[in-house]
């Protein structure tokens, strides 16, 4: 029997599944007329989800940040360490695309560690 466990979305993937140490946070997108705001409403999101699963940002062991423009990264190199101590960030890999949506800015995914 599987002990895996869904926190679905209305869409067609959930924003985490958790399987067994390890939860698999799906997209966070944020929204915002700017880079900031949206960076900044991601994380909210992020820490939303986490907090559904009884867990800290701090359990993020691996984040996968996807940017619309390349020119962003400065920015997020320095709201990262907004929400991480400078020591213990998590393993991360910025990439950039384009999204669906023209607003979105940028996405956040990664793997959290669930024990303590």
């Amino acid at each position: 029997m599987s002990n895996i466990r869904y926190l679905p979305t209305p869409y067609s993937y959930s924003s985490a599944v958790v399987a067994g140490e390890y939860a698999f946070i799906g997209l966070h997108r944020g929204f915002g007329d700017d880079f900031a705001s949206q960076f900044h409403s991601a994380m909210a999101g992020l820490n939303e989800t986490l907090a559904r699963l009884e867990l800290p940002l701090t359990a993020m062991v691996k984040v996968h940040v996807w940017l619309k423009a390349v020119q962003d990264l400065p920015t997020m190199e320095t709201l990262f360490l907004d929400y991480f101590p400078a020591q213990r960030c998590p393993a991360r890999m910025t990439a950039t695309t384009e999204f669906f949506d023209r607003d979105c800015l940028l996405m956040i995914e990664g793997t959290a560690y669930c024990c303590p």
